[in-house]
């Protein structure tokens, strides 16, 4: 099967999960079993990417993608992000830490220079559509460019600068929603079946579904929708390779964690997670990324530290309980084995 060029067993795209369940073991284990692994770029430094990519190739895999983040504007409400951290300082005391908020771009230049020197089979980015230079420079290394995209007018926008393809992200989706302006109600958003549809009305670029996909019907049904390929994150958190930490892990499958919701409370971008005291207790953080983020990841540190899942962010998808403690390789054999048996 072919993904933009790149051969597949499967329409499956491993998603690039920031912040440590992304690992080299992940996705060359995604690549071997018949779909494309994707390293998560986001929080790294350029050497420490490097890195990564290096281990990926030493396991033998020269077929997987690397996402990044595009950089936002650094001018948020000063007053409310004032307000709001005023409010979590009781909660960082008991933890003995501080909350400082700072903004970065996550490294962006020095990690885009890299992958043009080194170019991986796709590049992906979340955040923000990165201009038509950028999107040219990848392309005339030999790399696919892949714009992640909330609305059919973000695709419209990743259409006009280039990129080969785009990665509609539905509001199912764990983790942070990609919107390129951070300006969405908490719980708005775009289901992904209409996404796919709406986006497939809107551009000729092939489409990778994300948002909820756990099962080889639901990839089927995507594909179905116009889609490529589903890309698939939650499904993958429980399995050995992931690097999510072991509390992480156990609470996807924690009876008492029934539900999901949309939140900024933990970095000041919206982004679905598992709904535990912390979510609870701040329902109005505003947006003021990567700002809350920073200011948070010390305090997110130490509950992890504490194994106290009701004070750190636990990044999930509306399908978690369907996520299994399997080895990657097995979840991509099965999923796929079910897509082919509702597909032929």
């Amino acid at each position: 099967m072919d993904l933009l060029g790149i051969s597949v067993r499967w329409p499956i795209v491993g998603a690039p999960m920031a912040g440590g369940p992304s690992t080299p073991t992940l996705t060359a284990a995604v690549s071997r079993a018949g779909g494309l692994g994707f390293l998560a770029g986001g929080y790294l430094t350029a050497e420490a990417l490097a890195q990564q990519i290096a281990e990926v190739e030493t396991l033998g895999v020269s077929s997987f993608g690397v996402n990044l983040f595009v950089p936002g504007n650094p001018e948020v409400d000063e007053g409310a992000l004032d307000t709001y951290l005023d409010s979590l300082r009781p909660e960082a005391e008991r933890f003995g830490v501080e909350v400082t908020p700072k903004w970065d771009d996550d490294h962006f230049s020095e990690k885009l220079e890299l992958l043009i020197g080194h170019p991986p089979s796709m590049v992906s980015f979340t955040f923000g559509c990165p201009p038509s230079d950028v999107v040219a420079r990848l392309q005339d290394a030999g790399t696919r460019v892949v714009i992640t995209v909330t609305t059919p007018a973000e695709a419209s926008m990743a259409t006009q600068v280039g990129a080969d393809a785009v990665c509609a992200q539905g509001i199912e989706a764990g983790g942070h929603q990609a919107n390129f302006v951070d300006d969405t109600a908490p719980d708005a958003g775009w289901g992904l079946l209409a996404l796919v549809t709406a986006i497939r009305h809107e551009t000729h670029l092939p489409v990778i579904a994300a948002g909820g996909v756990m099962t080889g019907a639901a990839v089927a049904a995507v594909v179905r929708a116009g889609a490529v390929a589903a890309q698939l994150g939650t499904a993958l958190l429980r399995c050995p390779e992931s690097g999510a930490s072991e509390m992480y892990k156990a609470a996807l499958a924690d009876p008492r964690f029934t539900w999901t919701s949309t939140t900024r409370a933990f970095s000041g971008r919206r982004a679905r997670g598992l709904v535990n005291d912390f979510m609870r207790a701040h329902p109005d953080a505003p947006s003021a990324y990567p700002h809350i983020n920073n200011a948070t990841r010390a305090m997110r540190q130490a509950a992890l530290a504490r194994r106290d899942p009701h004070a750190t962010n636990l990044w999930a998808g509306q399908g978690f309980a369907l996520a299994r403690d399997r080895p990657a390789a097995e979840i991509i054999a099965a999923i796929g084995a079910e897509f082919d048996a509702v597909t032929t």
